[in-house]
Parts: C-alpha cells; sequence; structure tokens
C-alpha cells in the first residue's frame, strides 16, 4: 500500500512539475527598453520605443522567439546614470528577460556597463555613440550596437569639413561622457586629415548662455563649427550665433541635435543657417525592401506622416533592425540563455536589416554593426526637416 502510496505521490510530483515547466515555457520573453522618455531627447526615447515595437509585432505576428511571444517593459531613465543603473536592476529581476535596449545618452549607458557584466545581461544599444560603451573592456562583452561610434562619427565629420573647405574648425562639445570621447576622435582625425581645431568650447546640460564663447569663436581664424550637443544645448549655441551675426557660420553636427524638434527649439527657426547632421538612416536614402517594409509597418501603427517629419529616424531603424538581430540569434542558438545568445550573435551571417544587410554584423572581436562607410551628412529644409544632401 505503501508503495503505491509513493508511486502515486511520485506521478503527482512529476506531472506537476512538467506542467510548471510547459507554463514557464509558455510565458513571454521579455525585451526591456531603457530610455529617455520624458527629458531632453524624448523624441529619440520615443523613436527607440517605436522601433522596438514594430519589430516585436512582426516576430510575434510569425509565432514569437521559439514559439514564445515577446513583451516589452518600458523604462524612463530620464538621461540620469543613476535612474539608468537602477532601471538595469529592476529589469535583472525579472524573469524572462532576453535583452535590455538602452539610450539615448552616452553618460547613462556607460553607468550601466558594470552591473550589466556582473548580471550577465546583454545591451543593445540602437543609440549612443561614446566608444567605450563597445570597447569597455569586458571579456566576454555583452554590449552590441547598431548606431554610431564616435571614433567613426569623427572621420565623417572631419571629412564632411574639408568637403565644405573649412581647414580650420572650432568645436562645441557637452560636457560629459560623449563630449570628452568625442574631444578625442577629433582631435585625431583633423590631426590625420590636415584640418586645425582653433578652439574647444565646452557647455553643460542645461546652460543658458553662450555668448563668451560664441565671441570667441567669432573672434577667432575657425571657419566653421563642430558641434556635439543634444537639442537644448544646440539651440542655446545657435541663437547666440543669431545673435552675434554669425549665423551663416558652417555648423557640422554629431547627430545629437536629431533626437528632438531642434529647429522649433530656436528663437528664430528661419534663420540663415548652414547646419549639417550627421545620420546612418533615412527612408529616402535607404530604399531596400526592409526599410520599405519599416515605414509601411509605422505608417499602419502610427499614422500617414511626411517620411522627413518622423522624429529620430536613426533610432527607429537601429532599434528595429537589433530586434531582429536577436530574434536570428535566439533561432540559431535554439536558447535564450544569454550566453548561447551571446555566441550566436557574433556568429550571425546575412541578415536583411533596414539600415543595410548585415553580412557579419557581428564577431567575437567587433560589436559594433556600422562604421563610416554607413554614415552620410544631411542638412535641414525649409520646414526644419531632415533631408538627406541634395534634397529640398
Amino acid at each position: 500500500m505503501r508503495s503505491k502510496l509513493l508511486i502515486s505521490a511520485f506521478f503527482c510530483l512529476s506531472s506537476l512539475l512538467i506542467s510548471c515547466r510547459a507554463f514557464a515555457s509558455a510565458e513571454p520573453l521579455v525585451i526591456g527598453i531603457d530610455a529617455d522618455l520624458s527629458a531632453v531627447a524624448v523624441e529619440g526615447g520615443l523613436a527607440i520605443t517605436r522601433g522596438v515595437e514594430l519589430a516585436v509585432d512582426e516576430i510575434n505576428a510569425a509565432g514569437g522567439i521559439l514559439g514564445r511571444k515577446i513583451k516589452i517593459v518600458a523604462k524612463d531613465h530620464r538621461g540620469n546614470p543613476s535612474r539608468g543603473v537602477f532601471n538595469i536592476q529592476q529589469f535583472a529581476e525579472m524573469p524572462n528577460l532576453l535583452a535590455v535596449v538602452s539610450g539615448v545618452h552616452t553618460p547613462v549607458v556607460l553607468a550601466e556597463i558594470d552591473i550589466l557584466h556582473s548580471e550577465n545581461i546583454l545591451m543593445l544599444v540602437p543609440w549612443a555613440a561614446g566608444t567605450p560603451i563597445v570597447d569597455n573592456g569586458y571579456e566576454p562583452n555583452n554590449v552590441f550596437r547598431v548606431s554610431v561610434r564616435d571614433a567613426e562619427a569623427a572621420i565623417v565629420l572631419i571629412d564632411h569639413a574639408k568637403q565644405k573647405g573649412l581647414s580650420k574648425v572650432a568645436l562645441v562639445l557637452e560636457r560629459t561622457g560623449w563630449g570628452r570621447s568625442n574631444l578625442e576622435s577629433l582631435n585625431q582625425a583633423a590631426s590625420e586629415n590636415g584640418v586645425t581645431i582653433t578652439s574647444v568650447h565646452w557647455i553643460n546640460w542645461q546652460q543658458k548662455d553662450f555668448s563668451e564663447d560664441i565671441a570667441a569663436i567669432k573672434a577667432s581664424d575657425a571657419k566653421g563649427i563642430i558641434l556635439v550637443t543634444n537639442v537644448p544645448e544646440g539651440a542655446v549655441v545657435v541663437d547666440e550665433m543669431a545673435k552675434q551675426n554669425v549665423a551663416s557660420l558652417p555648423v557640422i553636427s554629431h547627430w545629437g541635435i536629431a533626437s528632438g524638434q531642434f529647429f522649433s527649439a530656436l528663437a528664430n527657426p528661419m534663420g540663415d543657417y548652414d547646419i549639417s547632421v550627421l545620420q546612418t538612416f533615412h527612408f529616402s536614402h535607404q530604399k531596400n525592401s526592409k526599410a520599405k517594409k519599416l515605414l509601411d509597418a509605422y505608417y499602419d501603427k502610427f499614422g500617414l506622416v511626411d517620411i522627413h517629419a518622423i522624429d529620430g529616424v536613426t533610432g527607429l531603424a537601429h532599434a528595429y533592425d537589433l530586434i531582429h538581430l536577436i530574434a536570428a540569434a535566439a533561432d540559431k542558438a535554439d536558447s535564450i540563455e544569454t550566453d548561447k545568445l551571446r555566441h550566436a550573435l557574433e556568429s550571425l551571417e546575412n541578415i536583411e536589416g533596414a539600415v543595410k544587410n548585415y553580412d557579419v554584423p557581428f564577431t567575437a572581436n567587433r560589436h559594433d554593426a556600422l562604421w563610416s562607410k554607413d554614415y552620410f551628412m544631411t542638412k535641414y529644409n525649409e520646414k526644419g526637416q531632415l533631408v538627406t544632401v541634395g534634397q529640398k
């Protein structure tokens, strides 16, 4: 009798364990979003979120990842590194976490690097350009980026200055890790390409007065400005240029001012400006089938809009591609375990994306998928929208 009871209990326990495993395997996988959703680059954070949403919609409609649907959990770091670390700590406690998508700000992502690795969490970066984000010294490295890389951006920015005939430029950099990353890269690129940096000027977040610096640039021999700021500080710089009658001085900008409504932030948005902006994606530049699919999905979910009026379009496309890349990695690894996913991401081949076709997006020694050959310059049209050079 006792043996029959033991056998019965064993089968009940086995059935319960099988049921629990089946339930766990049916639970959705989590993609975390840790982005600026309310501060200085909210448009960039929204673009990242929409890119993730559109990719997840496609993947879920096709059956999910390894038969499991994906759900999105979004957290707002507000551009604050401490808040970003707190968000990662919360994500680390979530079961079924696949990866965290983080941006827009380099200082926030840099602050998260240590906890990412201590908790063994994969981070996908669609918008944050600081070179040390990927070159972070960790082995294995849990950060994978489809974004601009400052060391590569400097090459394109300096080359654009040369193409415009600007042999002498002043630098205006935000006083953060992102600004410091660009100072090093721009100094090197300028030295290698015969461009003289006449002076370096720093601007703090939320700084309102830049008059002395513009006066110094105006009095110098600088023929243009290379700008590395987000929208609020960029607007302060350009507004001061207008006040001091140097609005037409060429400004060659990193992509920070594309993270929001830059022209509407200007006191005189219709001024005589010459502003060009680094980009990696534009619906009028990339016309492949995946980009068309992304645009159609955007229209279906968020409504028809002029392609030039889609805010933070690079973040949208980068995030979209990253989610498809990790889905492909999960299929390749037949697993959602972090170590197996990392290895699969490092060995993917021939993945079609909206930004480009990724022959080999990542390797064990290269976790950046985009390089200077993938960047191009845009300019603002009369409506304050970014268009590729040659368009109006």
